[in-house]
């Protein structure tokens, strides 16, 4: 499965440089180990900027998170 996600630029950076490889998200798509991110920068005012990262999804886990919220760790590809 292929996720493709929206990421705000704050973050997109650091996920760029390989100093944040995890995701806070709502678990509506059903995340699972082994399943493909496409994280599409976005502006301020919610446009898409053209940057993307790809990657695997390593880990999840929900533990200490809101109900219906997952933490994901993942590998750039």
């Amino acid at each position: 499965m292929i996720h493709e996600l929206k990421i705000d630029e704050q973050y997109f950076d650091a996920v760029f440089e390989g100093i944040k490889n995890f995701e806070i998200r709502y678990n509506d798509r059903k995340f699972e180990v082994g399943d493909s991110i496409l994280l599409h920068e976005i502006d301020s005012k919610r446009r898409y900027t053209g940057r993307k990262v790809s990657g695997t999804i390593t880990y999840i886990t929900d533990y200490q998170q809101k109900e219906g919220f997952v933490v994901f760790s993942f590998k750039k590809n």
